[in-house]
């Protein structure tokens, strides 16, 4: 799947840490998710990033994020096994925009 996420400005991680599925990642406290008809609208009051994420699936990972161990760990439950990749790579950028954030 393609055209998950559209940016409007990705901003590098605070901590420059890379993305890591195996850590607890959850959407950053000063991000509000606005469902959309194509998926969802993400805004960081503290970047003032506006971003959209295209697809239903990417925005219930994300929604879902804090109730599991682990990134990986949720695209396992949620995520068919040949859609992994994309999906990661997705929250990647999520990471690295700031919506999202380990811990």
């Amino acid at each position: 799947m393609r055209g998950l996420l559209s940016l409007t400005d990705i901003v590098p991680a605070v901590d420059d840490r890379p993305f890591d599925p195996h850590l607890a990642w959850r959407v950053h406290p000063r991000v509000a998710l606005r469902d959309e008809s194509f998926g969802a609208l993400a805004y960081h009051y503290g970047t003032r990033r506006l971003l959209f994420l295209k697809s239903h699936a990417l925005v219930e990972l994300v929604s879902s994020l804090h109730l599991f161990e682990s990134a990986a760990a949720a695209m396992e439950a949620l995520v068919p096994e040949p859609e992994r990749g994309t999906y990661s790579r997705a929250l990647a950028r999520l990471a690295e925009s700031e919506v999202i954030h380990a811990g």
